[in-house]
């Protein structure tokens, strides 16, 4: 099986609006306030005809916290994968006290998507708008790409490009893909 590359994109923040309040995103709590952010589509297809994989890594700790429905979550995942024509969503319904590998940052998500779907790590990239998408990237040996939302948190303190859209990020995924990544 030959690798290819993936662009792992984490959801809220990044595919789709988050609910900010306090200075904090939140994830739409149903389909209805579901809202995909522009220039997204056309991102996920120009990836596509690159020859991309498209996987969604999203932490969605709500759903331990019992403040949202699994079954709703996965609607909205539902929707995403047809509308943006994704390969998959990776979720990790857990939260930082359950300790478990999958929750960003650590790279669980990442390197079990990696595994399955036979995805070059030096050629691929993780997006993300929140510091633990970053570290989750590189503790999986990928490029990053920080989508600056502005938000009142801890913010990533390396990352490979910082920019505010992901159709802006093109140029720099698609150049990491021509040339790897040197993971040491």
């Amino acid at each position: 099986m030959s690798l290819r590359p993936a662009a792992f994109l984490d959801r809220d923040g990044v595919l789709n609006a988050a609910h900010v309040r306090n200075g904090r995103p939140h994830p739409p709590a149903s389909v209805a306030e579901l809202r995909i952010l522009p220039g997204v589509a056309e991102a996920c297809r120009r990836l596509r005809a690159e020859g991309f994989l498209l996987l969604v890594a999203t932490n969605q700790p709500d759903i331990a916290r019992g403040n949202a429905d699994a079954l709703e979550v996965a609607r909205i995942n539902d929707v995403l994968v047809d509308q943006l024509a994704l390969d998959a969503i990776l979720v990790c319904p857990h939260d930082d006290a359950d300790g478990c590998a999958c929750r960003k940052p650590r790279p669980g998500l990442l390197l079990d998507a990696a595994d399955r779907w036979g995805v070059d790590l030096s050629r691929s990239t993780m997006v993300g708008d929140r510091w633990r998408d970053i570290e989750a990237g590189e503790a999986a040996g990928v490029s990053t790409v920080f989508l600056d939302r502005g938000y009142d948190e801890r913010r990533p303190t390396t990352y490979g490009q910082r920019t505010t859209e992901l159709i802006h990020a093109l140029p720099y995924i698609l150049e990491r893909a021509e040339q790897g990544v040197r993971v040491p």
